[in-house]
């Protein structure tokens, strides 16, 4: 844990000196953004001798680009508190169902982040609702932001502001347009079943 949170104020610190670029607002032709619905982060509890409690939002994705586009997303939590929390692979069959039968009206195929294909197909018919799980965050945290990757293939190479390799020549950094989802957090954290997320924000960020 001390060496996640070092590695978050290094980014911090190199987010300070050094300004990233922002997604296109026209983009170039062959980059393609998938559109996107999404539901507010709800917390799920799996009852047990010691309970386990998580977090989960759902995406509904859709290809307009025009062509079949490949997906390989990744999804990460961050908090103010400066706890990184990168969702669940291997989400249990238990999880998932409790999940699916609380949204079986409105996502009858509801799907999970990890067992997605590695395509999305073009068109409306073939909209795909992704449940994605975080494990328990920091009760003490006043505020989140959801970082999605995959969502664009729009990248972009950068120089690293300090970093030089063997010729003296800046190290390149690659960014991808990432989804940031950003939420406030309400309600006393000695009733952390009570908490709820209050959404405050969505934009495309370079990361």
């Amino acid at each position: 844990m001390r060496g996640l949170v070092i590695g978050v104020l290094v980014f911090a610190m190199f987010s300070v000196c050094w300004a990233a670029p922002q997604p296109a607002v026209v983009q170039k032709s062959g980059d393609w953004t998938l559109d996107l619905r999404f539901e507010n982060p709800q917390q799920i509890t799996l009852e047990g001798a010691t309970p386990q409690r998580y977090w989960y939002t759902i995406i509904a994705l859709t290809n307009k680009s025009g062509k079949d586009v490949d997906f390989y997303p990744a999804a990460e939590l961050i908090t103010d508190t400066l706890q990184v929390v990168p969702a669940i692979k291997g989400t249990s069959a238990v999880l998932f169902g409790k999940i699916k039968n609380r949204h079986q009206g409105k996502y009858p195929f509801l799907q999970l982040l990890e067992n997605t294909g590695d395509k999305i197909l073009q068109g409306q018919d073939n909209t795909v609702d992704i449940a994605v799980c975080w494990p328990d965050f920091d009760p003490n945290a006043k505020s989140v932001s959801i970082f999605i990757t995959g969502l664009s293939n729009e990248t972009v190479a950068v120089d690293h502001p300090t970093d030089k390799d063997k010729d003296g020549n800046p190290v390149k950094v690659y960014l991808r347009k990432t989804l940031q989802l950003d939420y406030s957090i309400a309600g006393d954290p000695k009733f952390r079943p009570d908490q709820k997320l209050k959404f405050e924000s969505k934009t495309w960020v370079m990361r």
